[in-house]
């Protein structure tokens, strides 16, 4: 069995969708389209905010998912959300 260092045991679901070196990797979102779809699943929601720019990050069952946004389009896109959502 492979050990994982520094990741919680409750944060693996599977080690069978670990990568090798046992670090798991954000997944970027390039379209608007594919990141409300994936917002529908979404356990958690992260606005990091920059400036003017803003990361969105959703955490789902299976995986992180980040898209980068402007901060207007950021206040749009999780206006009236059920997810809990955390600001940074």
């Amino acid at each position: 069995m492979a050990v994982l260092t520094g990741i919680s045991p409750g944060s693996v679901e599977s080690l069978d969708k670990a990568p090798q070196n046992g670090v798991f990797v954000p997944r970027e979102l390039k379209s608007k389209e594919e990141f409300q779809e994936l917002l529908k699943s979404a356990t958690e929601v992260r606005v990091a905010r920059n400036g003017d720019e803003a990361k969105i990050k959703l955490r789902t069952k299976d995986a992180l998912y980040t898209f980068k946004t402007t901060g207007g389009e950021a206040d749009a896109l999780t206006k009236g959300l059920k997810t809990p959502l955390v600001e940074f």
